[in-house]
């Protein structure tokens, strides 16, 4: 189990991450307001590729600096909400939810030249299969700071239907 320690949203292709608290998730679209929900994105015309939500472990973050000399600010992995004593990569193909909004882990969300040239920083190798979750909204709600992920069973699923 993890918690939600940051969420970040940018309008449009490029533009910095902002931090908000909180940001309301929809099903098939993404995160109200950011770029790939209002089809904005970098990728947003590659429909095979979930753009929904994108996680990443702060202690991956962490990592780059202490292991690489990599510091990046706040927002800058361009990914939607930072995590903290979750294995992000133990979820793809797995469902799990961010507070009440139930998602599908699809697949890593590896690094890019995209990501290499606006961060200006040498990541790519060292984010490689550590870069985050690229996940699929099932369910409405909202997304806070603070928030529980943590991955569902079908059991517990199935109790709740």
């Amino acid at each position: 189990m993890g918690t939600v320690e940051f969420i970040h949203i940018a309008s449009v292709a490029g533009e910095p991450m902002r931090a908000v608290e909180q940001v309301h998730a929809v099903p098939g679209a993404g995160l109200e307001s950011d770029r790939y929900a209002t089809r904005k994105g970098q990728y947003s015309d590659h429909p095979e590729t979930a753009h929904d939500l994108t996680l990443i472990e702060a202690e991956i973050v962490e990592s780059l600096t202490e292991e690489e000399g990599i510091s990046l600010d706040l927002g800058q992995t361009r990914r939607n909400v930072t995590t903290r004593g979750i294995r992000l990569n133990d979820l793809v193909g797995r469902r799990f939810s961010v507070g009440n909004v139930l998602c599908d882990g699809v697949r890593l969300c590896e690094p890019c030249d995209y990501l290499a040239g606006l961060i200006g920083k040498p990541v790519l190798r060292p984010l490689v299969h550590r870069a985050g979750l690229r996940a699929v909204i099932v369910t409405e709600g909202e997304i806070r700071v603070g928030d529980e992920v943590s991955e569902v069973s079908i059991e517990a699923e199935s109790r709740t239907a």
